[in-house]
């Protein structure tokens, strides 16, 4: 599992290990790591000169002293103090150090037309602007600076991305987007979350020494190495009752294949029983398509509600149907709430209960439950919003994207974020095979924590693999869940 501390935490860290190391020993541990990688990435890309973007603070010292030593190295190193810190407002000694060992030092609020031109000849630029300490967004003198990168320089941002809120929550402004982060001790928020992942690129963590064994995580992902650990594996002694059995209320006369995807992805990931409820239409379908799965009411572990379920549709097969879903919601049993079932929640569970909706349905339930927001809203700051709806429903929320979210009701938990899956997933039908796959890992015990954010890798693994590289429909993630899940559980995590 990778874990990123909050800003607060590492800071905390940081101070212990500067109280028992001599003076600038963890500045040094940082810079040699991140010389290693940028001297690297360079011999990669056959590249021979060194642009540092340098502010103020300890981020910039750590620049300084890496582009010292890429000095050192042979490479050619150019040092461009910003605007707002010139030379008066960086770390002296590491100004000194570069200095010393031989970069070229361009002061841009002298001529800033000389800084940019240098930006622009570097082959890799280290972005030391601001560090854990910055704001969202750049001011606009640095955000020239960042425009006159060429377009095929290899950028390394100094530990966050320059413009990015640390902790992961703000939306970003005008951020640095960076090929590549090389960040100390340990990942922060910004790296995992949506606000701040995308302008990350290939995540590098060097370790300095921070005794971070203690230290809550604020932001969680689980890795392929996890998934053994978690999934549920039958054993000698277990039937299909024992392994779970999952009632899924899914599908209509308007969305039928709905009903198909989500049970099929439930079989598929090793359910031991679903039973099914649904009107004429999908229920004859799920009845070839799955013929494994047994139509009815009956005794069930956990419920599935939602998928290609119409709250308003009218007569009375329908009726029944929404009638049977509002008796698994008032129930004591665990239940995942998707799509239209996300329309009959009422108030809070106080059953094991998740969410999974995407930012348009998330902004409609917050809605609804008296906190008008668009999908605009929930798009810009998901985390937020996500925390704001399990905290009013007392449910587990998993907000579906490029980059999914799980937070559970406490607000001082972590948040899961899971980024597996390749942009094809985004088609119609794949929140339903998602939430078949939810819905069996429920039925099978786990939390609703670890049942979203593990169905959330497996779900994105899949479809890369079926994908493989281009299109992919719905239909084909959920027949790419056994072998998927078969080959994560045979991983060697050695």
């Amino acid at each position: 599992m990778i874990r990123a501390a909050s800003v607060a935490e590492v800071r905390a860290a940081e101070a212990v290990a500067l109280a028992q190391l001599p003076e600038g020993e963890l500045m040094q541990r940082a810079a040699e790591g991140l010389a290693g990688v940028a001297a690297a990435r360079l011999a990669e890309r056959d590249g021979r000169t060194v642009v540092a973007l340098v502010g103020a603070g300890d981020n910039g010292g750590d620049t300084l002293y890496a582009a010292g030593l890429l000095c050192d190295a042979g490479f050619a190193c150019v040092v461009v103090l910003l605007p707002d810190s010139g030379r008066d407002g960086v770390h002296a000694a590491g100004l000194r150090a570069a200095e010393e060992a031989g970069a070229s030092v361009v002061v841009a609020s002298d001529d800033p037309a000389a800084a940019a031109a240098a930006v622009a000849e570097g082959d890799l630029v280290l972005d030391g602007i601001v560090g854990i300490g910055g704001r969202p967004g750049l001011r606009p003198p640095a955000a020239a600076l960042v425009d006159a990168i060429a377009d095929d320089a290899w950028v390394v941002a100094v530990d966050v991305s320059s413009g990015l809120d640390p902790d992961g929550l703000d939306p970003e402004g005008d951020a640095v987007w960076a090929d590549e982060t090389v960040t100390f001790g340990v990942p922060k928020p910004a790296h995992l979350l949506p606000p701040g992942e995308a302008a990350t690129g290939r995540l590098t963590v060097i370790d300095i020494g921070l005794d971070l064994a203690a230290v809550p995580a604020a932001v969680e992902r689980l890795i392929h190495d996890d998934v053994a650990a978690l999934w549920p594996v039958p054993g000698p002694g277990d039937d299909k009752y024992s392994r779970g059995v999952l009632g899924v209320v899914a599908g209509g006369e308007l969305y039928t294949g709905a009903a198909v995807l989500a049970v099929t992805a439930a079989v598929e990931s090793g359910v031991g029983m679903v039973r099914y409820v649904g009107t004429p239409t999908p229920t004859g379908l799920v009845r070839h398509a799955v013929p494994e799965a047994v139509v009815g009411e009956g005794r069930v572990q956990a419920w599935l509600i939602g998928p290609g379920l119409d709250p308003e549709a009218p007569g009375d097969e329908a009726a029944a149907q929404l009638q049977v879903a509002r008796d698994a919601l008032a129930s004591d049993l665990p239940v995942v709430v998707d799509a239209g079932g996300l329309d009959l929640l009422s108030g809070p569970r106080a059953a094991p209960t998740l969410l999974t909706p995407h930012a348009g349905e998330l902004a409609g339930l917050l809605s609804r439950w008296g906190s008008p927001v668009s999908r605009a809203d929930v798009e810009r700051e998901p985390v937020r919003h996500a925390r704001s709806a399990a905290e009013q429903t007392g449910a587990t929320v998993l907000l579906k994207g490029s980059t999914t979210i799980v937070v559970g009701p406490a607000p001082e938990g972590p948040v899961r974020s899971q980024a597996d899956a390749p942009a094809w997933l985004a088609t119609a039908g794949a929140g339903d095979v998602l939430a078949g796959v939810v819905g069996m890992l429920l039925a099978a015990g786990l939390a609703p924590l670890d049942a979203g954010s593990l169905a959330a890798l497996v779900h994105g693994v899949a479809a890369d693999r079926a994908s493989g590289g281009g299109p992919l429909r719905a239909t084909a993630v959920a027949g790419a869940l056994r072998s998927t899940i078969r080959d994560l559980l045979r991983r060697d995590p050695t």
